[in-house]
């Protein structure tokens, strides 16, 4: 029995299956909690919304004008969609109320245009969504971090009730559960039962087909040596591919929250490839994956037994107490915090530092501090003595909830809605190999950067003595990435008023990852170079900078053999007085969380 192209036999079929993979689906969730290995922390998730957006609510409903005027310009705006849904039945041709926002990609279908009932969809949830928005932007009298956390939230919330996210308000996905009796959603939650699993209770969506990756075969292939270990790292050294390289070597201090390898990808996309083909000595910090026993490793053993301890190491293996450094993210916040504490010991093993995308003053810190006050941060804290640990899922959901309508619905919409498994893809595959943080060193993180902002202030004590970013005096090439949501661009400007050398401050195109990742072969996007700042004042820095084409990449190589020029014959890792341990990527880039 066939009712259009749905064979009837065919869907009921497919409705128990997929009644049968949802209580599959339902069953992984479950038992973990029921086991007790796992608590039900949504009541308290739910409870902080609650509790920011009726800070919100409030300030509108103590006066009933406001009120009703915000009542009146949400009803002004439907009657003025329904006026132009009315005109569009009598086929007369008239612009849409209001459209999406340039690069949003849900309503790319041509039938949320071209079909009248889903234009009105769109459009009704465009301005609904809008709406919400205003409420919170003109709630005046909110402290800015109650705003910021609202205005998160009511975009988390206005982003999980796009009318894309479900089959039947969904031109594309009706088509594909039509067409394929609803096989599709079968598949998908199958997937979804999967995923569930393998999050261990919750829910952890596949950005990328993992099968098609492996870290040492397709990824981190760069060779080289681990020459040097302790609990917290591995320092691998990279096999050179000149004869003669730059005396100095150059020391890579990677973020501890993620893994190394975003700088190793494939061969066509490693900056540290890319160092070695120019003729540098690549060291580089591979951070282990750490777990309960490492609970009270704190925030100075980081910087021991990382930074300054592959110092000690470079100069036992090659010879050289000068050596140049590179800090990523929250591993550049690390550096930073390093030289300082050089700087104070009179300690000048540091000829130059680059940060990509880091932070050393935290007041203009983006949508993270949506997370950063008193009452959150003790409850992650109550939670992390549990394990002694952090999670890598937790800060992972984070950053992917910063990025939802990118990383989340996408996914959501494809692995489970359309029953498609994902594309293979490096970047996402790295995102997903998440890392655990020790509790003793994410607490000292979170409180003394995001909260305090102490390090900018003078005021961060590391082994008891307080720390002055004005007492480093290297030169420093500061890269900040335009649309970076982790370390905005006017964040990472403004902290380059704090040191006390010359920095160079360049601003790339794209994102936290794309504008650091991006090899002069791709030829993408584009950098900007100007005078040092000295404020907050992105608009008015970026109106005198000059614009480049591509690759920061050469521009920074170019500023570094500046602070250096001598060359050497090239050193093979494990020649000197540090023997080889293992080839790399090493050992514990593979631990998995």
């Amino acid at each position: 029995m066939k009712i259009g192209s749905v064979d009837v036999e065919e869907f009921s079929r497919n409705l128990a299956r997929l009644i049968e993979e949802g209580g599959r689906a339902l069953a992984a969730y479950l038992k973990p909690r029921e086991e007790g290995r796992k608590s039900n922390e949504l009541a308290e998730e739910v409870g902080e919304v609650v509790k920011t957006l009726g800070h919100v609510a409030e300030y509108w409903l103590e006066d009933p004008q406001r009120a009703l005027e915000a009542q009146n310009r949400l009803g002004k705006a439907y009657l003025d969609l329904w006026a132009s849904t009315a005109k569009r039945l009598t086929g007369e041709e008239i612009a849409p109320v209001v459209t999406p926002e340039a690069g949003d990609k849900r309503f790319a279908d041509p039938e949320w245009s071209s079909n009248q009932f889903y234009d009105f969809l769109k459009q009704a949830y465009l301005l609904s969504a809008r709406w919400a928005r205003q409420m919170v932007s003109d709630a005046s009298g909110l402290d800015p971090h109650t705003r910021l956390k609202a205005e998160f939230y009511v975009r988390q919330i206005t982003n999980a009730v796009s009318p894309s996210n479900f089959v039947l308000t969904n031109p594309e996905l009706l088509r594909e559960t039509v067409l394929s009796n609803a096989d599709n959603l079968v598949r998908g939650m199958h997937m979804l039962a999967e995923d569930i699993e393998t999050g261990g209770g919750d829910l952890k969506i596949r950005q990328s087909d993992a099968s098609m990756f492996e870290v040492g075969r397709n990824l981190a292939t760069t060779p080289g040596k681990v020459i040097f270990q302790n609990e917290l790292m591995q320092l691998i050294q990279y096999t050179p591919a000149t004869p003669m390289v730059l005396k100095r070597p150059l020391l890579i201090v990677p973020p501890w929250i993620n893994k190394f390898y975003v700088l190793d990808l494939t061969a066509e996309k490693s900056f540290i490839k890319w160092c070695v083909d120019q003729g540098i000595t690549v060291f580089c910090i591979s951070w282990v994956n750490p777990d309960a026993h490492l609970a009270k490793k704190s925030f100075e053993d980081y910087v021991h037994e990382g930074p300054l301890a592959a110092l000690d190491a470079i100069k036992l293996a090659i010879g050289e107490d000068k050596v140049h450094t590179v800090g990523y993210c929250v591993g550049g916040t690390l550096l930073a915090i390093t030289l300082a504490t050089m700087a104070a010991r009179h300690d000048e093993r540091v000829a130059s530092a680059t940060l990509f995308a880091s932070q050393v003053d935290f007041t203009y810190a983006g949508d993270l501090k949506v997370f950063v006050d008193e009452e959150q941060i003790s409850a992650l804290e109550r939670k992390m003595g549990e394990r002694g640990y952090l999670e890598g899922k937790t800060m992972a959901t984070v950053f992917n909830m910063l990025r939802s309508n990118d990383l989340v619905w996408p996914y959501v919409i494809n692995n489970y809605l359309k029953g498609k498994a994902p594309f293979p893809f490096d970047l996402l595959y790295w995102n997903s190999d998440a890392t655990r943080m020790p509790a003793a060193n994410h607490s000292f993180y979170m409180r003394n950067c995001y909260l305090d902002n102490k390090l900018a202030k003078g005021k961060m004590l590391i082994d008891g003595a307080p720390i002055n970013l004005k007492s480093v005096t290297v030169p420093i090439y500061n890269l900040a990435t335009r649309e970076d949501h982790i370390a905005p661009p006017k964040s990472v400007l403004l902290g380059c008023k704090f040191f006390g050398g010359p920095v160079r401050f360049v601003m790339a195109g794209s994102g936290h990852i794309a504008g650091v990742v991006n090899p002069p072969a791709k030829n993408k996007y584009q950098y900007w170079i100007g005078q040092r700042p000295r404020n907050a004042d992105l608009d008015g820095w970026l109106a005198k900078a000059k614009e480049y084409p591509g690759s920061w990449w050469p521009d920074w190589l170019v500023w570094l053999t500046r602070q250096g020029p001598t060359e050497v014959p090239a050193r093979v890792p494990g020649e000197g007085a540090l023997k080889a341990i293992e080839d790399a990527p090493g050992s514990y880039v593979r631990i998995r969380d």
